[in-house]
This record gives C-alpha cells, sequence and structure tokens, in this order.
C-alpha cells in the first residue's frame, strides 16, 4: 500500500469499506480551512462601495478599490506553486497551520486598517497565507482518502468551496448592515483557529517518502513570470491601454520567463514541476478548462455585483441574499457529479455541466432593471449546478494523473488555474466593461464640463453621484442604461471562454470510455498513461504502465539539509 493509501489513523488489512469518523473530521477540518480562503475571495466585492465612503470606509479611489481586489489575488496566483513545493518538500501539515497562522493574523490587520493603502498591503500578505493554505488542502485529502473514496472526498471540497464563493457577498452585506467595514475580514479569525487547533489534532503528519530538493530557480523563474503575465493584465485593464509600452512590456516579459522556466525544468534532474506531467492530455485539458471556467465565473461576480446595486438599487445585504442561490446549486451538482461520472464519464459530465454554466452566462444578456429576481436565482441556481458538476471531477482528475510525491505541486497547479482565470476574468472582463459603458454614456455627456465628464465616465457610480449633486435626473437613467449594454456584451465573452472550456474537455478526454477516476469501472484506453486511473495504479505499486514519466528525485542522504 502506498503513503496516499493510508488513512491518518495508519495502515489497515482489510481497509474499511467507507471512511472512519475521524478521516470525516480531518476532511472538516480541511473545508473549514480553505473556506476561509475562497471566502475572501470574494467577501470584499460587496462592501467595495462602503470603502469609497470617506465616512463610513476609507475614502479609496476606484483604482484603489480595484486594487484591494486584486492585490490579493495577485499574490494568492504568484505563490501557489511555491506553496505546492513547499508543502510537498516539508510536509502538507505543517505548511497549512503555518499558512493559517499568516492568514488570520493578516486578517486582523486589514480589518483595523488606517489607508486604502495600508489595505492592499494587508491583503496582498493574506495571499502569501493563502498560497501556503491550498494546495496544502487538497494534497492532505489525497493522504487521508484511499482511492475508493477519494472523488466523495473532492466532490465535498469542491462543494464546499462554490458554497464560500456564493457565501462571501451575503456574509459581507449582513456584516455591514450591523457593523464596521473591518468585519468582513475578522470573519476569518475564528475560522482560523478552529482549522488549527482541527489541523494539530486530525491531520497526519505524512510528506513525500522521498525528500525533494528545493529548486529554487524554478520557483524564482515561475513566480516572476506569471507575476509580471497577471501584473501586466491587470494594470492594462485598470488603465484601459492594452498597447502601452510598459503593459506589452510586462507581458512579453513574463511571457518569456515562463518560456525560460520550461526549458530550464527539463533540463534539471530535481524539476520543482515535472513539465512533462503535461503530456498527460486529461491533466492539461482539465487544467485549462478550470481557468476558463473560473474566468466567466468571477467576471459575472464582478458585474453581477455592480449590476444588483446599481441599476437594481440594492444594499450590501440585499445583494449578497440575491446571490446566494447559486450556493443551492454547486451543493447540488458537486456530490451528485461522483455518480454522474461513475455513470457517464468525466468527458460528458465536465463538458455538459461547462456548456450549462455557459448558458447561464449568456442569461445575463436578458436582464434590465425591470427582470423579476426569481428568473435572476434560477438562473444562478442552474450556474451553480453546472460549475459543481463540472470543478469537481477535472480536480479529481488532475490529481488522479500525478505521482503521489507531487500532489503538492499538483493541487498548486488547479488552485493556480482558478486564481489566475479569476485574476484574467476582472481585467480583462473588467476592461470591456468599462470600455463600452464609456462608449455608451459619450454621447450624453454632451456639454458637461470636462472634469464632469470624467466623473461620469469613470463608473456609473460616478455619473449617478454627478446627476445627484448637479440637478441631472436624466443622466442616472443614462448611466443605467449604459451599464445594461456594456454588461451584456461582456457576458458573451465570459460564455464564450466557458464554451472553449467545454470543447477543450471533449477534445482532450476523447476516448475516454472509463466512467470514474476512482473506480476504475469501464473500458480501458489502448494508451494506459491516458486512463484517469492509471498514474493512480502506478502510484500504489511505485510504478507501472500508466506513470506519468519523471526523473528520479535524490534521496535524502543526497539532498541537502
Amino acid at each position: 500500500m502506498s503513503a496516499r493509501d493510508r488513512t491518518i489513523e495508519g495502515p489497515a488489512d482489510p481497509a474499511p469499506a467507507s471512511p472512519t469518523p475521524r478521516q470525516w473530521l480531518a476532511l472538516s477540518v480541511l473545508v473549514l480551512a480553505q473556506l476561509a480562503v475562497w471566502l475572501d475571495n470574494t467577501i470584499l466585492n460587496v462592501a467595495l462601495k462602503t470603502l469609497a465612503d470617506p465616512d463610513e470606509g476609507l475614502g479609496a479611489t476606484p483604482n484603489e478599490l480595484q486594487w484591494s481586489i486584486s492585490s490579493y489575488t495577485l499574490v494568492f496566483a504568484v505563490l501557489l506553486f511555491t506553496g505546492g513545493v513547499l508543502a510537498d518538500r516539508y510536509g502538507q501539515r505543517r505548511v497549512l497551520l503555518i499558512g493559517l497562522g499568516v492568514f488570520g493574523v493578516c486578517s486582523a490587520w486589514a480589518a483595523w486598517a488606517d489607508s486604502p493603502g495600508e489595505l492592499i498591503l494587508a491583503r496582498a500578505v493574506m495571499g502569501v497565507g493563502s498560497a501556503l493554505i491550498m494546495p496544502a488542502t487538497l494534497s492532505l485529502i489525497a493522504e487521508v482518502f484511499d482511492a475508493r473514496h477519494r472523488a466523495k472526498a473532492i466532490a465535498i471540497w469542491s462543494g464546499c468551496s462554490g458554497l464560500a464563493i456564493a457565501a462571501g457577498p451575503l456574509l459581507s452585506g449582513a456584516l455591514l448592515e450591523h457593523f464596521w467595514w473591518g468585519s468582513v475580514f475578522l470573519i476569518n479569525v475564528p475560522l482560523v483557529l478552529v482549522s488549527v487547533i482541527g489541523g494539530y489534532l486530525l491531520l497526519p503528519v505524512a510528506r513525500s517518502l522521498t525528500r525533494q530538493r528545493f529548486d529554487p530557480v524554478g520557483v524564482l523563474l515561475s513566480t516572476l513570470g506569471v507575476l509580471a503575465v497577471v501584473y501586466g493584465v491587470i494594470e492594462g485593464g485598470h488603465r484601459n491601454e492594452w498597447l502601452a509600452w510598459d503593459v506589452v512590456g510586462l507581458i512579453v516579459l513574463g511571457l518569456l520567463l515562463l518560456v525560460v522556466f520550461v526549458l530550464v525544468e527539463l533540463r534539471i534532474p530535481y524539476p520543482s514541476f515535472d513539465i512533462r506531467l503535461f503530456r498527460n492530455r486529461r491533466f492539461t485539458g482539465a487544467s485549462v478548462a478550470v481557468m476558463l471556467t473560473f474566468f466567466g465565473l468571477t467576471g459575472s461576480q464582478y458585474y453581477a455585483t455592480f449590476y444588483l446595486q446599481g441599476p437594481r438599487g440594492q444594499t450590501p445585504f440585499e445583494a449578497g441574499m440575491t446571490l446566494a442561490p447559486v450556493a443551492l446549486g454547486v451543493l447540488l451538482g458537486a456530490p451528485v457529479s461522483a455518480v454522474l461520472v461513475k455513470r457517464w464519464g468525466a468527458r460528458l459530465v465536465v463538458a455538459g455541466g461547462m456548456l450549462i454554466a455557459a448558458a447561464t452566462f449568456f442569461g445575463y444578456v436578458f436582464f434590465d432593471t425591470d427582470t423579476p429576481l426569481p428568473w435572476f436565482w434560477l438562473l444562478l441556481v442552474v450556474q451553480g449546478l453546472g460549475l459543481g458538476a463540472s470543478v469537481a471531477p477535472t480536480t479529481e482528475v488532475i490529481i488522479a494523473a500525478l505521482p503521489a510525491d507531487r500532489t503538492g505541486v499538483g493541487s498548486a497547479v488547479n488552485n493556480s488555474m482558478r486564481q489566475i482565470g479569476g485574476v484574467l476574468g476582472v481585467a480583462v472582463l473588467g476592461t470591456v466593461l468599462v470600455s463600452v459603458y464609456r462608449d455608451r454614456i459619450g454621447p450624453d455627456l454632451a456639454g458637461l464640463p470636462p472634469r464632469a465628464v470624467e466623473q461620469a465616465e469613470n463608473s456609473p457610480e460616478g455619473a449617478r453621484y454627478l446627476a445627484e449633486q448637479a440637478n441631472l435626473p436624466h443622466l442616472v437613467q443614462a448611466a443605467n442604461d449604459s451599464f445594461l449594454q456594456s454588461m451584456h456584451v461582456t457576458t458573451v465573452i465570459g460564455g464564450a471562454m466557458a464554451v472553449a472550456g467545454a470543447l477543450i474537455i471533449l477534445f482532450t478526454f476523447a476516448g475516454d470510455l472509463s466512467r470514474s477516476p476512482a473506480t476504475g469501472s469501464g473500458s480501458e484506453p489502448p494508451d494506459g498513461g491516458d486512463h484517469p486511473d492509471a498514474p493512480a495504479r502506478a502510484r500504489a505499486d511505485d510504478g507501472g504502465p500508466g506513470a506519468v514519466p519523471k526523473p528520479a528525485p535524490p534521496t535524502d542522504a543526497q539532498a541537502p539539509r
């Protein structure tokens, strides 16, 4: 039996037919840990208008508001890969507990920040903690549960991440109704305390049987490469100047660094991440599909929040309540996906779920200021079903494609794709949203002073504020109409990206006659390496026809302490 398939209670023969209560408690700790991380991805969205208020908030400018979101997501995305490497080298539980400590302390720091700049900095350091937490949680699931129960555990883990994404705006709105804006960050502190105590008592102290040498060159190249690309995209979106020399230069520099990273990793005997794992079509397809799915999801949540609090005139709490039904869909879709995969195979289930999500993104085209809210709720429930049914199986495929001593890095790839997809979704779709809005509202601003035009073009909120101060009631309707038109254009792009993800799944999973990666039922494809269960079986016997080729890591004696 491999180290992966030992439960937290040690090896047992024969293994129990179902997970033990201790295993379920361990899963609860891991779910709670990643719940805090995913909550922080969305909990700030509803509080943006409060933070912009000079009396109730920090008087943040639109650019500072954007960076209060992006600083966390950017650091989270670029350091996830490093977090996976550290988890595989030093032990998943140790890295998880350190990450939780950093995240909890910086959450309290963010809650009492005195300026937008301090809030942005605190959020960035919170991203460091999140980057240590997320790879370790998924690696520990693979350590706690054997192959028979792993798919179900990952489905629960994925479903709760969707719940956190939906619960963030709801919880934020409820807190803002009664407390100051910093309370949206303090909610993380009790979650962290419970996770630290539970993790220390329940999680295994396991790490790779062969201690991996640290690859500083690979870590540095991957971090700087992703940082340059993502920062360039965010800055181009903020400034709406995609052809500016510094924006293009950053993106090109980042891409060159990533090319060098690939070349270096292919040539050294101890790579931090074996690029050859991408020879597995399902691993590559699932990773890209996850990125495109979260591109559309995060972008849609971004403009949906402004749609509800702008043209619909909802309060933060009402907006959070309106967005909550997506959680119901995710909670139903994620557990059911494991059953569907056993019957229909991952290819049809994942592609079908992504097409359902794409249809809901396109559905925003039909929304205006008078659309009955039940239609919006129905769309969100269906959206959650599609997302829940697609994300859990892709995550299981990614983990099943990895050697046992690379689950931390593989988990980091999965989560990095989510975060990078989310960053690009906000940056790219946000840019489209602003560009179309400016184009549509331009004719209604004719004759106004240049400073007033600049304020109204900056955002619909700026136009509404100007209309109130200058007694221009027609400008409110113009801002609402222009925003709705821009949302309709933007959501088509998000839907198209989800369709592209579904097509990638159909292509890369072609020939998948199997059912569940965990059960291995169904026919074996001719290429054993492409069967989703083949790498898992290879791990169990420490080598086999399904194993993904990788260089042998140095032994403990060879590796420097």
